[in-house]
């Protein structure tokens, strides 16, 4: 009987991840895939899912053969339609069900074809993990091994002739019991930390801040199944940049002018403080409507090809079309990306351009 739970538990995920793969594309365009975010899950609607089973017709409704009918005979219950009173058929239904992101971004990389990042720097970071590789005499008692301690007992008592298969009784006693051993290895880890900035100028309306936050949850999804520990950075900007919280950062509101050379001194110096690019693989993602002011443009530019592009793995620039926004700077940046393979810019017109958007960002690799 568990077992072929295990198995009818297996094939509905199996279901359930064809269904999701399915509906990736209109889940990146739509948004519905970002629900409850816990720590490691995702609450995900999906349609109703209908298994194949045994439906019992109604009682008394007679059958196949019994007599030969009349015209105008209704064959069984009609289906129900929209009309006055309460209806009584059943509706549709939506089944919430609990995805890993790490599956999730599996997916992602499956339907984008996504190749595996080769991590950069000096991989000296590493963590302690206990493996287990045999067995042992001795050991502590939550990990004895139940199953190889009574073949040891069964075979001591046959040998001695102590076995009544009539009274099928097995008693190990202290020398057959056997525990799991095992020893500590070191793995190498490679750390990554993601530095987000975003526009929150006046242009920026709630419109291109949900587009920045669906892209930037695939980004995250991404690059967490690729690296054992993310650091995430958040950078907020209009004429001046500050570091703030994640919640801050997708609600944040303000008005005044642009200068996006606010935010990448600001990532420089972060990047200076914190994060050796020798040690850490270290991705910067800005997000605007492109409106900047004229002559802060060339600034921004220097800034790219003598700092920043020289240290991390992946610089990406994605430009959210705003009625209030001149969309300038990404021919100002298209301009240095033709000969810089770490420098990648996308534009996000509307939701239907971010699954383009995140094949663009992260189908190099880097």
């Amino acid at each position: 009987m568990f077992n072929r739970l295990e198995r009818d538990h297996a094939r509905f995920r199996q279901l359930v991840r064809g269904k999701i793969k399915q509906e990736l594309k209109k889940y990146l365009s739509s948004g519905e895939l970002i629900g409850r975010q816990g720590k490691d899950l995702v609450s995900i609607p999906l349609p109703q899912i209908d298994i194949p089973h045994f439906c019992y017709g109604e009682q008394q409704t007679g059958g196949v053969g019994q007599g030969e009918g009349e015209p105008g005979t209704v064959l069984g219950p009609g289906q129900g339609g929209r009309g006055p009173g309460a209806g009584d058929q059943p509706g549709g239904h939506i089944l919430e069900v609990e995805v890993s992101i790490e599956e999730l971004a599996l997916m992602l990389g499956e339907e984008l074809a996504l190749p595996r990042i080769q991590p950069k720097g000096e991989k000296n970071l590493s963590s302690q993990k206990n493996r287990y590789t045999g067995i042992s005499q001795t050991g502590p008692e939550s990990l004895r091994h139940f199953r190889r301690t009574y073949k040891k007992a069964l075979r001591r008592q046959l040998i001695a002739g102590q076995y009544d298969p009539h009274r099928p009784q097995v008693i190990p006693i202290r020398k057959d019991q056997q525990y799991r051993s095992w020893k500590t290895i070191l793995l190498p880890e490679s750390n990554a930390a993601i530095i987000y900035m975003m526009d929150v100028s006046g242009s920026m309306g709630d419109e291109q801040k949900e587009l920045v936050r669906a892209a930037a949850f695939w980004i995250d999804s991404w690059l967490r199944a690729q690296y054992q520990g993310i650091e995430c950075r958040y950078l907020a900007h209009d004429a001046e940049a500050r570091e703030v919280d994640q919640e801050t950062f997708y609600r944040i509101r303000e008005g005044g002018g642009t200068r996006i050379s606010s935010a990448y001194q600001l990532c420089g110096e972060l990047i200076a403080a914190h994060y050796d690019p020798a040690e850490w693989n270290i991705y910067c993602f800005h997000f605007s409507d492109g409106d900047n002011q004229g002559e802060d443009n060339g600034r921004c530019l220097e800034m790219l090809e003598q700092d920043l592009l020289g240290k991390v793995n992946l610089f990406g620039y994605g430009q959210v079309r705003s009625a209030y926004g001149s969309g300038g700077f990404l021919r100002e940046l298209q301009q240095v990306a033709a000969g810089r393979e770490e420098l990648v810019t996308a534009e996000l017109r509307g939701r239907e351009d971010l699954l383009e958007a995140i094949r663009a960002f992260l189908g190099k690799g880097r």
